[in-house]
């Protein structure tokens, strides 16, 4: 699936069901440069994601249930320290360390091509 930001896109591998989001991509070690995944939840809420068991450096980009952007981090390999959405999102897109700044995206901005909200 592809995802559209204002200047990029990215393509990403959808976790809509709970073990699909457990997982996430713990164990990774490689991603292609725009290649990432959407974790996709049934509503909108605080999320917290952590680096356990994911050697590879990502950022993270929390999205709301209207398609705009509430934050983006930058999270550790490996680390267990949490990383909040700070707003409530419907949605986490991890993508490898630094693209989001790469290619301009900010807070605010929309993303294209979301799928619809999991049912569980």
């Amino acid at each position: 699936m592809k995802l559209l930001f204002a200047s990029a896109t990215l393509t990403v591998a959808v976790a809509d069901e709970p073990s699909e989001r457990e997982r996430g991509l713990m164990g990774v070690t490689h991603l292609g440069v725009d290649d990432g995944m959407v974790f996709v939840y049934p509503e909108a809420a605080p999320r917290y994601f952590w680096m356990k068991d994911t050697p590879l450096p990502l950022s993270i980009a929390f999205v709301g249930a209207d398609g705009r952007i509430v934050a983006i981090s930058d999270m550790v390999p490996l680390s267990t320290a949490l990383t909040p959405s700070q707003k409530p999102a419907m949605y986490a897109i991890e993508a490898n360390h630094g693209w989001f700044f790469a290619h301009g995206v900010r807070v605010g901005d929309s993303v294209t091509g979301l799928p619809p909200a999991s049912r569980q």
